[in-house]
């Protein structure tokens, strides 16, 4: 064969061979390029496909609704409308009748009150890929004359339908309890975030086919169309008239006191149920995002402090010590404590809370007293790890599990780790710190016979059938966490003795005539960057009634009060006076007294003031903003004598008897009022403005005075006070 054809033929061979494995590899390219496209994008592609020839909508669940226990409706959801984009039909709608993206912008712009920018970038949205949207929201929870607008414009391809607008009738009300909802009505704080998934029920849609070549909805096609499902309804424990009377006091109380915050919770003991709740100041839920305010300043404003919050219990604690120590049998009523004001622990001198000392008393009496010596001994007999023991038992350093959001745990000293200055300050109420639903949790314990339940605002979650026109339930709440942590026998024992705290201790101003009250005052400083903070106090009493069975438990907290009168039993008490006594006319408790006794018990004392040688005019002005009557039995200019005097104190309502004449000329004497309990602040002004002059030694509040009261003096005199720290 011919040398060159033989090597033609090999360089063919070659040519062909290179040409079948190019073949091979663009071949092997195309089979890998097309299965990766048809099995690793081809979801993504046929997701982009269906955009593009269908419409789809999300159609939104009515949101439950959220009920006291009643029935009363405490959150419900508004009928109100949309506005979503069908950007396939819109496109060929603005191409069809030659609109710009601009000027269909600037006309939805105008209607919905949106900036037509914002507008354009929605109509105009595209994938990563840079495939446009199919479908897009463009505002939510407009009102009919807005939703009007937008269907006078009729933009094929603009579609306004129903729905829901989150609405709190009240207000203010249970603002904290209740929390609100975002814009897309996602639940973002309290019952509304607890129980988001049940109230929210399951969104629905509607999905319409497209003709390819149109971009128009066939009309012979049926759409695929989910029914949304509605959520159901929450109903609270919380009963809207005892909400009402702790909400009014906590208002008043915040005013009064010149206070930071004020915090009130409502229980039943024998069951766990949060009947009301309210913190102050507080928020609306219809309007949470208030303009001007950083977003701190609105988490701070949203945070239910009740909860979330946590502070050192002060002498309220002293119940815990008490239960603790009479369950171990290592105290007796017949057990002496020597209080001489203080008491040396290792190194360092602890104080009661009265500098003078209390001298010699039983223990109920210690818990009567609030004494911080006694309680020093109490600490030291239980020992540390039986008190910390206890401490874990009624749920302190833990959560209650209470089903609201943010709850706080508390911190607690292990009792390895405890010194014995800190078994004795523990044991009064210092170095712990606990959250309100955590104490009364463990308070509910000594009320309710020994049992610890954990505390919840849910009762039970329904649905409206409107076949049967009737409230169905679907489930109640069972997550009782209960467990025993106190004998029956000591916890009624104990609430013998928290009585005589309410009948004749620190918590006097708590008692109503007729009605057996047991409760604890707590003033505790406050804690501030790890030390404590002067003159910031938090102020707190406990009750609960009526004291042989109790139905309600309540705590009254009181969060930086105004220094010149902080004390508990001055202002926490009276408070919670306000109101368990609403709470006992509502729910019909029985009473030992007459409805006219404790009706006059439950009276202001007021003091009458100094009208003498006032117009007549200026004088019952005076006397009417004081809430008091008048008799008078002359009809001269000025007023010239009083009676009683001055001075004198006179339950609210009282009738007061005035001689006028026709200068203002009158008897100088006053009568000198009680000024015991009071601090030397308000006793300054309560004795100077009946003309009297006052002089002090010591700290604390005023114990003795060197007038006796109702002695008549004449105006000028001067009464002396003493000052101790006399308790809490």
């Amino acid at each position: 064969m011919d040398k060159k054809i033989y090597r033609d033929k090999v360089l063919i061979k070659k040519r062909m061979f290179i040409i079948l494995i190019g073949l091979i590899v663009v071949f092997t390219y195309l089979v890998s390029r097309l299965a990766y496209l048809m099995v690793s994008k081809g979801p993504n592609y046929e997701k982009v496909a269906v955009d593009q020839w269908t419409s789809e909508v999300k159609i939104s669940a009515k949101r439950g609704r959220i009920l006291d226990r009643n029935g009363n409706e405490l959150a419900i959801s508004a009928n109100v409308y949309r506005v979503d984009l069908d950007l396939n039909t819109l496109r060929h709608t603005m191409e069809d009748k030659k609109l710009p993206v601009e000027t269909v912008a600037s006309k939805l712009g105008e209607a919905l009150e949106m900036d037509a920018v914002e507008v354009a970038k929605i109509i105009n949205k595209k994938f990563p890929n840079g495939l446009p949207y199919g479908s897009a929201t463009l505002k939510r929870r407009i009102e009919k004359p807005m939703a009007d607008k937008v269907r006078d414009l009729k933009i094929s391809g603009v579609i306004v339908s129903a729905d829901t607008k989150r609405y709190y009738p009240n207000n203010n009300f249970l603002a904290h309890v209740l929390g609100h909802t975002n814009s897309d009505g996602k639940g973002l704080t309290g019952v509304e975030m607890q129980y988001d998934k049940i109230l929210s029920g399951k969104p629905g849609k509607r999905i319409a086919e497209m003709d390819n070549t149109r971009s128009r909805e066939l009309p012979y096609v049926i759409s695929e169309f989910t029914k949304p499902e509605d959520g159901k309804d929450v109903i609270l424990t919380i009963d809207e008239m005892i909400q009402h009377f702790c909400e009014k006091a906590a208002d008043q109380a915040l005013s009064d006191n010149k206070a930071k915050a004020v915090s009130i919770i409502a229980m039943d003991p024998n069951s766990g149920e949060i009947l009301a709740m309210v913190n102050k100041p507080d928020y609306n839920p219809n309007d949470p995002w208030v303009k001007g305010k950083t977003s701190d300043e609105l988490q701070a404003m949203w945070r239910n402090r009740a909860v979330n919050d946590t502070f050192e219990p002060g002498s309220i604690f002293k119940v815990i010590t008490a239960a603790s120590a009479m369950e171990e049998n290592v105290v007796s009523e017949s057990d002496k404590y020597n209080c001489t004001g203080a008491v040396v622990v290792g190194k360092r001198t602890i104080h009661c809370a009265k500098r003078s000392g209390h001298g010699v008393q039983s223990f109920p009496d210690i818990i009567k007293n609030s004494c911080n010596v006694g309680f020093a001994e109490v600490g030291k007999k239980l020992g540390k790890e039986k008190l910390y023991s206890y401490i874990q038992k009624f749920g302190f350093g833990q959560k209650t599990g209470v089903d609201l959001p943010g709850e706080a745990k508390g911190i607690v000293k292990k009792a390895e780790n405890m010194s014995d200055v800190d078994l004795a300050t523990i044991s009064f109420g210092q170095a712990n710190t606990v959250s309100t639903m955590q104490y009364l949790a463990a308070f509910n314990a000594v009320a309710n016979g020994g049992k610890w339940i954990r505390p919840h605002v849910l009762k039970e979650v329904a649905h409206y059938d409107e076949g049967n026109n009737k409230e169905v339930t679907d489930s109640k709440f069972d997550n009782y966490g209960e467990k025993t942590v106190l004998d029956g026998k000591t916890a009624a024992t104990l609430r013998t003795y928290l009585e005589r705290v309410v009948s004749e201790g620190g918590g006097q101003r708590a008692f109503i005539e007729g009605y057996h009250i047991g409760g604890k005052t707590g003033t505790a400083q406050k804690v501030i960057n790890g030390r404590y903070g002067e003159g910031k106090y938090i102020s707190s009493f406990a009750a609960m009634a009526p004291i042989d069975k109790p139905k309600i438990t309540l705590l009254v907290s009181i969060d930086e009060p105004d220094p010149t009168n902080y004390y508990a039993g001055q202002i926490s008490a009276p408070v919670a006076q306000q109101v368990l006594n609403d709470i006992f006319n509502y729910l019909a408790f029985k009473a030992d007294a007459s409805s006219e006794k404790i009706a006059e018990s439950l009276k202001k004392d007021i003091m009458i003031p100094e009208i003498r040688g006032m117009k007549k005019g200026e004088a019952l002005k005076l006397l009417k903003e004081k809430g008091l009557d008048y008799k008078i039995d002359a009809s001269g200019d000025y007023i010239v004598d009083i009676s009683p005097k001055p001075g004198y104190t006179v339950k609210e309502g009282s009738k007061i008897v005035l001689y006028t004449g026709s200068t203002s000329n009158y008897n100088k004497v006053v009568v000198v009022p009680s000024v015991k309990g009071y601090s030397i602040e308000r006793a300054s002004q309560l004795l100077n403005s009946i003309g009297l002059k006052i002089e002090y030694s010591g700290n604390g509040l005023i114990f003795e005075q060197s007038r006796k009261e109702g002695e008549e003096v004449q105006k000028g005199t001067t009464v002396y006070v003493k000052l101790d720290e006399v308790g809490d």
